[in-house]
């Protein structure tokens, strides 16, 4: 049990710094470091579906289609390329769909239903970073510009990674009463009302030096901000369900064994693909009502 504690620790150390390192330094860094990720959930995702389930889902094509899809939504949210970057992507949805029908197998509509699960559920999320990630910053020799701004990207996993911990500190003490017992018989009310309060929390120390709205009342800033945090901290505990009911019904402990002490991708990162585009959703409700 303390060495499993030991790897877990230092694999969960290791990992938060490389994801805060990417991020912040460059724009690139980031990219490659949100187009691996994608790549390897989606692999994931496709694998334990195929062994658990018998499916046949294409993991090359689909794995390549999620990649592109959060480099095409980078692209035209950094203002590069126009709306005709989602050509390609659609057009492999196309194929994905067609080429069933070459395939002398009978699990066509399963391998369908997974393969569409895998670009909504993990591919569309992480490409959704990029609405967070850019913000247009007017013109530049007469073409619009943007502007790389990882403070929401950043904020959101720190939301997510304060309101872990503080889930399982307030769980481990405090925990009576079971959240969702069929699903997560260990999740408790405590600990999800605990990561609620911590997260909001942390929310108001980034308030102070990232205003998220352009006023000068700090309190307004404060409270979109704890409203982010609140969002982000509601769905990713359903994000987290989502995830476990999923591999229940596939009979699995762990998604994978690609981060020792954690499990897979899908383990890491799943409370993140709820809340991504919850995230973006407040974000942009935000910004329609408070800035006109």
């Amino acid at each position: 049990m303390k060495r499993n504690l030991i790897i877990r620790t230092i694999t969960g150390t290791a990992f938060v710094a490389v994801m805060v390192f990417c991020i912040l330094w460059h724009p690139l860094s980031y990219a490659i470091l949100f187009a691996i990720i994608s790549a390897l959930t989606t692999w994931e995702f496709c694998t334990i579906v195929n062994r658990r389930l018998n499916c046949q889902t294409n993991r090359v094509v689909t794995t390549v289609a999620s990649v592109y899809l959060f480099a095409a939504i980078l692209a035209f949210n950094a203002n590069i390329c126009g709306s005709e970057i989602f050509i390609p992507y659609l057009l492999t949805l196309v194929y994905l769909l067609i080429s069933e029908l070459y395939l002398k197998e009978n699990n066509t509509l399963l391998n369908w239903a997974f393969t569409m699960m895998s670009q909504l559920y993990i591919a569309l999320p992480f490409a959704l970073l990029n609405t967070l990630s850019f913000v247009s910053a007017g013109t530049t020799y007469g073409m619009p510009g943007a502007i790389y701004t990882p403070v929401y990207t950043l904020s959101l996993f720190i939301f997510l990674w304060v309101g872990d911990s503080a889930a399982y500190c307030f769980g481990s003490w405090l925990g009576r009463h079971r959240l969702f017992p069929r699903i997560s018989p260990k999740k408790s009310w405590e600990g999800c009302i605990g990561a609620f309060v911590t997260a909001v929390a942390v929310s108001q120390l980034v308030a102070v030096y990232q205003p998220i709205i352009p006023t000068d009342d700090p309190l307004t800033n404060h409270l979109v901000w704890a409203g982010l945090a609140a969002t982000v901290t509601i769905f990713g505990t359903w994000g987290d369900l989502v995830e476990s009911q999923l591999k229940r019904k596939l009979g699995i402990k762990d998604s994978g064994n690609i981060l020792p002490g954690h499990g897979g991708m899908l383990d890491r990162f799943d409370s993140s693909l709820i809340a991504i585009p919850m995230a973006v959703l407040y974000i942009y409700t935000i910004n329609e009502f408070m800035m006109k």
